[in-house]
């Protein structure tokens, strides 16, 4: 008995869905792609063809996270390889924060510069990374810190910090273009890593997903500066309240002398 064009439908839906879950689901996919591909039912072949878009497009992101794994296969053999990245180095108020993550052998899809992804895909990918990673460390420097050693020390003490907390040393650590003082680990900065290299890239999603849920945090203790919208970077609103009602604790002071 032939089946409805419903039946078919929800046999690629169900396959579609399990792609990222199970390896032979591909194959299940493509199978049923020439099935149906010739189908009389002008439906039928819209459903095949929708799904061959679903697979080839699955295919490219396959491709392009093999190339975003480029680093982490050529220093593989140095050790477990950590990818260190950090969010808010630019924001005229709260912490800079580091992220650093060892990805697992298992394949992370989507992964790329936290910035180049939607605030919708950031948090699903934090998830799946938290989930997945061998290891994950995180690492702040306070508003006060900043103004005290300036940022980039403070991006270099956030940093440490993250490596500081992983359950091991790594046998090398992917930098976003810098050298970090005061580390032993062999380091090699990569000039916009969290566009080239996964690990880089999953650590500035779990800097840039911690960082904006910090300031969303903030946003409630502080309410009239937006903190939740623009996470403390130099919004028209933000500089607006700044000047209407002064800084508040979490303000840099070293970022905000031109406005108050």
């Amino acid at each position: 008995m032939e089946m409805s064009i419903q039946e078919i439908k929800r046999q690629f839906e169900e396959t579609q869905n399990a792609l990222e879950e199970r390896e032979n689901a591909a194959g299940e996919l493509e199978e049923l792609i020439a099935r149906y591909r010739e189908d009389e039912r002008a439906g039928v072949r819209a459903l095949a063809g929708r799904a061959q878009k679903r697979l080839d497009a699955l295919e490219a992101e396959r491709s392009r996270m093999w190339e975003m794994k480029r680093f982490e296969r050529e220093y593989a053999a140095a050790g477990l390889v950590c990818g260190i990245d950090e969010a808010g180095r630019g924001p005229l108020a709260g912490p800079v924060v580091a992220g650093a993550v060892i990805l697992p052998p298992k394949e992370i899809l989507y992964l790329n510069d936290s910035k180049k992804l939607s605030a919708k895909r950031r948090e699903e990918l934090y998830e799946v990374i938290l989930r997945e990673a061998v290891a994950v460390g995180v690492g702040y420097a306070s508003p006060e810190r900043i103004d005290e050693i300036n940022i980039l020390q403070a991006t270099y003490e956030a940093m440490r910090e993250a490596i500081g907390k992983l359950p091991g040393a790594p046998g090398v650590l992917l930098n976003d273009a810098v050298t970090i003082p005061g580390v032993s680990i062999r380091q090699v900065p990569i000039i916009k890593g969290d566009a080239k290299s996964a690990s880089i890239a999953a650590a500035s999603i779990v800097a840039k997903v911690t960082r904006d849920r910090l300031m969303e945090k903030y946003d409630s203790l502080f309410p009239q500066y937006g903190f939740a919208a623009h996470k403390g970077y130099g919004a028209a609103a933000h500089i607006e309240a700044l000047k209407k009602y002064g800084p508040c604790p979490i303000h840099r002071r070293s970022f905000i002398g031109h406005f108050v």
